[in-house]
């Protein structure tokens, strides 16, 4: 029976061989995705040829994902088929099952699967040209909140590194303490994420940049490419009562991963995890589409 490990940095190689040969702008299987949301969802990894395996938890359930790679399918689910009748976690479920391995799915079991969309994990998919720009009537007031930023402060955008972590981190206490309310239990993972990926960053080949506003951080995001065209975005924050602060500061990471990466078409900014306001601020970015999420259930012959 197949054994599933924690995930540590010593897995990153391999991990991301796999991810490269996928190529989904899914954010559900970049390495520092894994990584970072260790404590919220002990997510247990194995290597089943050139496939990956997955275990987590969801909603307090075990639960496995997709198997990503390359190779036959087949192997692979049955493999997590045995381990699941094994410790007898029923019925067996894949979350994170995209519209292309819904199909992959349906033709290899063709009826043995249910298929439940699961509407609160949508990946929010922007075009990189368009949030490098705010160009077009339906982002007017974006860009007009960036022209009012420009002119009401001294400010810069410059590249994350090491040595600006700390102020990020002062940055995310305050904005921790200010939203605490708003965004219940979801927070304190989220906080935790944000120091794990701050921690392991130049390990995990994180990418960010952080906004100055007259010598004063007022924003930050960080991220990573999860395909050859395609940027996700973990995590952007900014000073919610600064106007301005958070289209500047994502309308200056586009244009810098832009200019770094000829090739990228796409940015992610992943889900809204059912939060309404953070579902209302993704949809004001004029998304170009959401990427599908489903749970598949087994119901066999």
């Amino acid at each position: 029976m197949i054994e599933f490990k924690t995930v540590t940095l010593c897995d990153k190689p391999w991990v991301d061989e796999i991810v490269r040969t996928e190529g989904s702008r899914s954010a559900d299987y970049n390495f520092g995705n894994i990584y970072i949301w260790d404590s919220r969802y002990r997510q247990l990894i194995a290597r089943a040829g050139d496939r990956m395996l997955t275990k987590l938890r969801y909603e307090g359930r075990p639960t496995f994902v997709f198997p990503i790679g390359s190779g036959p399918l087949r192997p692979a689910i049955e493999t997590l088929r045995e381990f699941a009748a094994a410790k007898g976690y029923e019925p067996f479920c894949l979350r994170g099952i995209t519209e292309e391995h819904r199909a992959l799915l349906e033709s290899e079991y063709p009826g043995r699967f249910s298929f439940t969309e699961d509407v609160d994990n949508a990946d929010y998919l922007y075009e990189a040209e368009r949030l490098a720009t705010y160009a077009g009537k339906a982002l007017h007031g974006k860009k007009n909140h960036c022209n009012r930023f420009e002119a009401e402060n001294d400010w810069r955008f410059v590249p994350l590194t090491r040595e600006l972590i700390p102020g990020c981190l002062d940055m995310l206490d305050v904005w921790t303490e200010e939203n605490a309310d708003r965004l219940f239990r979801s927070i304190v993972y989220e906080h935790t994420a944000i120091v794990r990926a701050f921690a392991a960053f130049e390990k995990l080949g994180l990418e960010g940049g952080v906004l100055y506003a007259n010598d004063r951080i007022v924003g930050f995001t960080l991220g990573e490419l999860c395909c050859e065209d395609t940027f996700d975005v973990h995590f952007e924050k900014a000073e919610g009562g600064l106007n301005g602060a958070y289209p500047m500061t994502c309308r200056e990471l586009t244009r810098m991963l832009t200019a770094k990466y000829p090739k990228l078409r796409y940015i992610n900014r992943e889900d809204d995890m059912g939060i309404e306001a953070l579902r209302r601020s993704k949809e004001s970015y004029k998304p170009a589409y959401l990427l599908k999420k489903y749970t598949a259930r087994w119901i066999g012959e």
